[in-house]
């Protein structure tokens, strides 16, 4: 057994961070059938231009669907308080915090890099503060809480020091991480992906790859690994309702 999944997300992605929340719950028993994830920062508008596809709510009818797939999937992942932060075109333009985390997952353990990206997420879904300017970033770093959770308003030791998140601003800003967010999204595409979040996922038993898109497409993930997983399954009436199949 064990392998490799490579997810590609965008803070701009809702499904991306209902992706996030998924492994954040099922990463150690990942860890325990040897699977290991990386998590690559990708511009998603960079992605649906170099793909030619579209955003869903700029269709009518995707729109309308997507506002009861976003409630459904919502729930399903236990978040709350979520809801997209005005101008999505605009807050979409995410490069400066997507450079960021490029800096902070070579530089700082991956707890602390899942951490920075779970706060982000908080910051720009639930807080409606985008971290796309300087300034926004340099507030949403200072204020990540060191074992941050959307639930918990206890107040907590800081993630980063003042001067490690004006590094992380001055990296942030550089051409090192620019030409890294490039030619990370550009990989991605190369990969097939048309949107996010996407996953190439690998199976070191049988040497073989394949892409995986969407935030619900765990179950297929599972079996393409050969890890053993519970599938949804109708009970009869009268049964207990049974909370969400997990790996």
């Amino acid at each position: 057994m064990g392998g490799r999944v490579d997810m590609y997300i965008d803070i701009a992605s809702l499904y991306s961070y209902i992706a996030l929340v998924q492994v954040l719950k099922t990463q150690d028993v990942l860890k325990q059938h040897s699977i290991e994830v990386e998590i690559h920062p990708v511009l998603l508008g960079a992605i649906n231009a170099g793909s030619g596809n579209k955003p869903p709510w700029v269709l009518p009818a995707k729109r309308a669907y997507g506002a009861h797939d976003a409630r459904r999937s919502l729930r399903a992942a236990g978040l709350k308080n979520v809801s997209p932060p005005g101008d999505l075109m605009e807050a979409g333009k995410t490069q400066i915090p997507l450079r960021a985390l490029h800096y902070v997952k070579k530089r700082y353990s991956w707890g602390t890099y899942i951490t920075t990206w779970h706060y982000l997420f908080h910051a720009f879904w639930t807080l409606h503060q985008p971290p796309i300017t300087p300034e926004a970033l340099r507030k949403a770093l200072s204020d990540v809480p060191s074992d941050f959770s959307p639930e918990s308003s206890e107040e907590k030791r800081k993630l980063f020091t003042a001067s490690e998140v004006e590094e992380i601003l001055r990296a942030a800003a550089s051409t090192e991480y620019k030409d890294v967010l490039r030619q990370t999204t550009e990989t991605a595409l190369k990969l097939g992906a048309f949107g996010a979040p996407w996953l190439w996922v690998t199976n070191e038993a049988t040497k073989k790859s394949e892409p995986f898109f969407g935030s619900d497409r765990w179950n297929h993930v599972y079996e393409f690994l050969g890890l053993p997983y519970q599938n949804i399954t109708l009970l009869p009436p009268g049964t207990e309702k049974r909370a969400n199949p997990k790996l």
